[in-house]
């Protein structure tokens, strides 16, 4: 049974108990029972359907907090409809009956008192469950704009990434065809492999970490044809984490800027180490690299490429302290800690 129909079945199930109440305080106060389940089904029937009009007028207008009085006057003149209504329709079918035509002229006043109770009550409901739905509809809509801004942002973050990729690995190619063109060959088949295991992955999109590090083999691949002997990687991984779960293409943006202030900065052969094992329930994965304090400590901050990925991280987690660096003994250290959500 759906939500609409439990709430019709208890409208229909308090509209027939109190019927049957008041048919009952009617018999007990001497009215015959053919005249007090009249009285009793013809009242509360008339109260229904004002009722009823009630829900339909607040389903297309709802008055704002500061006019919630609307719903007294509402009430109020429904209510003055309502005695006149039961009063000319009980007087016509008992207008042979005297004593119970005076009955029903003394019980006016107590006649509208209670139907407007009755009316303010369901008009307050009512108003109440048509505000709570339209605030639940607009935190939803919220919920879908904050939604497809994160979307939009994570995308943008990723696209500054990309070209610049690219671009150093079309110069590379570019500078390979004549003196080595099978190694360019190579380098266009390694980058559209790359490329291709990336499209249709979305930035929320999570992977298992031997998948990652999977894709990110096929970037270093790339890479190494660029610098050629000078770049040696090392990956140590805990068997533990292989099915940990890590956001797509999260580590080459890392690994990017491990090389770009490694092999850029510092001279001779450099390794970057990759390290993966589980901190309590949690993934940790550290970069490092070789850098040299002289050419380091003039720049600022830790790059765009670090800083995408610790507000992507935000976006995807709600957490500032997923990504942490270290500087010792001319070693950079970047540590990233996913978490493993059930």
């Amino acid at each position: 049974m759906n939500r609409s129909r439990k709430i019709a079945f208890l409208e229909i199930s308090w509209w027939f108990t109190w019927t049957c109440l008041q048919a009952f305080a009617l018999n007990f106060a001497g009215f015959s029972w053919k005249i007090s389940i009249t009285d009793a089904v013809v009242s509360n029937f008339i109260l229904g359907w004002e009722g009823y009009s009630i829900i339909l007028m607040l389903k297309f207008y709802q008055p704002d907090k500061s006019k919630l009085y609307y719903l007294l006057l509402w009430s109020a003149a429904l209510s003055g409809i309502c005695v006149l209504v039961i009063e000319f329709s009980l007087g016509l079918i008992f207008e042979s009956n005297t004593s119970y035509l005076m009955f029903l002229d003394n019980t006016a006043l107590l006649r509208f008192g209670f139907s407007f109770l009755m009316l303010a009550f369901i008009a307050v409901l009512g108003w109440t469950w048509f505000y709570l739905q339209t605030q639940q509809k607009d935190e939803l809509r919220k919920a879908d704009v904050d939604k497809l801004s994160k979307e939009a942002e994570l995308y943008s973050l990723r696209q500054q990434l990309q070209p610049h990729f690219l671009f150093n690995s079309l110069n590379s190619i570019n500078a390979l065809i004549i003196t080595e063109p099978q190694k360019a060959r190579n380098m266009v088949q390694q980058l559209s492999d790359f490329f291709r295991g990336t499209l249709g992955r979305q930035e929320s999109h999570k992977v298992t970490l031997s998948e990652e590090l999977e894709q990110l083999r096929l970037y270093l691949e790339i890479e190494k044809v660029r610098f050629g002997h000078r770049l040696k990687t090392e990956v140590f991984m805990d068997e533990k984490t292989i099915g940990y779960m890590i956001p797509s293409l999260l580590l080459q943006p890392v690994v990017e800027n491990a090389i770009k202030f490694g092999l850029y900065d510092v001279t001779g052969d450099v390794l970057i180490s990759i390290q993966a094992e589980a901190v309590g329930n949690d993934l940790q994965i550290c970069i490092e690299n070789p850098y040299d304090p002289e050419t380091i400590s003039s720049s600022k901050g830790v790059g765009f490429g670090l800083s995408s990925i610790e507000r992507r991280l935000y976006l995807l987690y709600g957490r500032n302290d997923l990504l942490t660096t270290e500087k010792k003994n001319s070693k950079f250290r970047t540590c990233l800690l996913i978490p493993q959500t059930s």
